[in-house]
């Protein structure tokens, strides 16, 4: 029904910086809350950032300052701009989306997750 498309992964020195996009598609009605999720191996995925449709946003205390979070309504895409990277933050970067599918006469939230992007901040 919707399918969330991550890109923009790659490599990258430390103190260096990267964007990952999301791109939502599909049986669309709106995109509500959007989340980056970051995971390493071994580990339980975390959230990164949150944005609102209203453009609010929210961040996990280890990226405040240095992460941006974006979107565009009209386009249902979101993007995380990543300043002064450091090696910590190599994972793989998931986005999620709160999505609101119109079924003709009624409408349903429903939660959707992409396949990740990876990345890495090495010397």
């Amino acid at each position: 029904q919707v399918q969330l498309v991550e890109s923009g992964g790659g490599l990258v020195q430390p103190g260096g910086s990267l964007n990952v996009s999301c791109k939502a598609s599909g049986r669309i009605f709106r995109v509500n809350d959007m989340f980056w999720y970051r995971q390493t191996p071994g580990k339980q995925r975390d959230m990164v950032a949150v944005i609102t449709y209203n453009l609010n946003t929210h961040y996990a205390d280890s990226v405040k300052g240095r992460f941006t979070i974006s979107r565009d309504n009209a386009q249902n895409t979101m993007t995380l701009q990543m300043n002064d990277l450091k090696p910590e933050d190599t994972a793989v970067y998931y986005c999620n989306a709160k999505v609101q599918i119109w079924f003709g006469t009624s409408s349903k939230d429903m939660d959707f997750w992409g396949r990740g992007t990876l990345v890495t901040v090495s010397s």
